[in-house]
């Protein structure tokens, strides 16, 4: 990953450090999909010694879109090992936005910045700045 400008305090302190969080115990999940930012690399490369060496656990699907089901995104979960619950509910929760069409709340993103290992300061940073009351 890369570092990510113009990143609003609190929102995204994650960002571009997932991996090393996750190895330093810090952050016991992480999700991404393949419309990633330019500079990005795919986090499966980036990962994949720890997937070899059982660090760190994956999953890949594909999500199609409700209201468009011919496209489909990637996306990829990563978990540490006795955290795998964490990607089963993450997916749950995207195949019921996404393929179901259920709108998100902020119950449901506040859901997902905890499954991430997210802070109650930098979730509700999050909240204020993207999701309406």
């Amino acid at each position: 990953m890369t570092d990510v400008p113009n990143i609003l305090k609190g929102i995204g302190p994650h960002e571009g450090r997932e991996l090393e969080l996750m190895l330093a115990g810090k952050k016991p999940a992480a999700m991404f999909n393949e419309d990633l930012p330019e500079g990005f690399t795919m986090p499966d490369v980036l990962f994949a010694p720890y997937v070899e060496s059982g660090r760190v656990i994956t999953k890949e699907i594909m999500i199609s879109f409700s209201k468009h089901p011919q496209l489909a995104l990637r996306y990829f979960f990563f978990a540490l090992p006795g955290e795998e619950w964490r990607m089963d509910r993450l997916i749950e929760i995207h195949r019921l936005i996404h393929e179901q069409g259920s709108p998100t709340t902020r119950e449901l993103e506040t859901e997902i910045g905890q499954l991430l290992g997210y802070q109650g300061r930098d979730i509700q940073a999050y909240l204020d700045h993207s999701i309406p009351k």
